[in-house]
């Protein structure tokens, strides 16, 4: 038996059904910087050199909670607090940066959280989101088998169960990349990694709602090819997840509603190894200084795939967040990586005689 398992999909949504559009993002950018400033986009040199590309890095490793995803539990919190005002507690599965932002906004709104996540999940996610009062627990090998035990609990304890996906999340995640396309116009391409989905439909929904022409390019772990063989077939396809790295992107089965928007708007998606991943995440703190975990690098690490074919052009890339344990980050910064080593590179030393000869010559 296969590996993979194809299900039948039902008739496509459009992205106009699906995403928010001007309006609804402009309202969602109200809630968001209640709470936060905009995060800067920046244009790195050592970038730019390493990858032959006017290459602008989107930092959602400045957000609150070191990752974009605060920006829609924001929003979802925010409207769910207003729909249910005697709501007994939320639950939702994650393997850090969703539940991050969940355990924040449900402590802003005083609203009881539980968070399931897979045994094995990084230490310091899970300390982030203990520290920010939820109720965490393991359960599974990966990240379905967190989900699906958040469902049973949200039924048992009657619980509000928050999902990966929906307009309320994308909708916050989309102020991010109209700030982005509001000082970028002009780029080419973006690239984005793709979980569960919101980042990707984010970015759709921003670029539509500006009425840009940006072509955009998702990206997967090669260890974690749902959404690439689901593109790539038309229909939703399940597939085992191995990804030791890039937990961020560590999906077995992808959500219908962002699948849908992948198919009329994305226009590629590339998957990356986790070696690819880790030169990345090497690469922006050496060109950067910023810290960039594992899915946080995906788009990174396809720009460095696809360099030859990027040569010249104007790209966005997000680094969507930087919450990496620090073992594992000190452990990549020590393993050799092609890209971020060429960078440092001796430089020639020039004496001052010499110096005064080639400015005399």
């Amino acid at each position: 038996m296969s590996s993979l398992s194809i299900q039948a999909s039902q008739a496509p949504r459009t992205a106009s059904e699906l995403l928010p559009g001007l309006g609804e993002i402009e309202q969602a950018a109200g809630i968001v910087y209640a709470g936060m400033a905009p995060t800067p986009q920046l244009c790195w040199p050592l970038l730019n050199q390493a990858l032959g590309a006017e290459v602008w890095v989107k930092h959602e490793n400045h957000a609150p909670t070191g990752a974009f995803k605060v920006r829609g539990g924001m929003v979802y919190l925010h409207h769910l607090a207003r729909q249910q005002p005697q709501l007994s507690g939320v639950i939702s599965a994650t393997r850090g940066n969703h539940g991050q932002s969940v355990g924040l906004s449900a402590r802003r709104f005083g609203i009881p959280a539980t968070i399931v996540v897979p045994e094995g999940n990084s230490r310091e996610k899970n300390a982030a989101m203990r520290a920010l009062g939820v109720d965490l627990i393991e359960h599974g090998r990966e990240f379905q088998d967190s989900r699906e035990h958040a469902q049973r609990l949200a039924r048992e304890q009657q619980l509000h169960m928050i999902p990966s996906f929906h307009r309320d999340l994308v909708a916050g995640v989309s102020t991010y990349w109209m700030e982005l396309f509001a000082a970028q116009p002009e780029l080419d391409m973006v690239l984005v990694p793709i979980g569960q989905g919101s980042g990707m439909c984010g970015a759709v929904a921003a670029r539509n709602a500006l009425g840009l022409k940006t072509r955009i390019i998702g990206v997967v772990s090669a260890h974690a090819l749902a959404y690439k063989l689901s593109f790539e077939a038309g229909r939703k396809i399940e597939a085992p997840v191995s990804t030791c790295i890039a937990d961020g992107v560590a999906c077995r089965v992808p959500d219908q509603a962002s699948l849908d928007v992948m198919l009329s708007e994305v226009d590629e998606v590339v998957a990356v190894t986790d070696d690819e991943v880790m030169d990345a995440m090497k690469l922006a703190f050496i060109a950067t200084h910023n810290v960039a975990e594992g899915a946080g690098a995906c788009a990174l690490a396809a720009a460095l795939q696809l360099r030859t074919r990027l040569r010249g052009r104007k790209i966005g890339v997000t680094l969507s967040g930087g919450n990496v344990d620090h073992d594992v980050f000190a452990g990549i910064l020590a393993r050799p990586a092609a890209a971020a080593d060429a960078l440092l590179a001796p430089a020639q030393v020039v004496s001052l005689a010499q110096a005064a000869q080639r400015r005399n010559a």
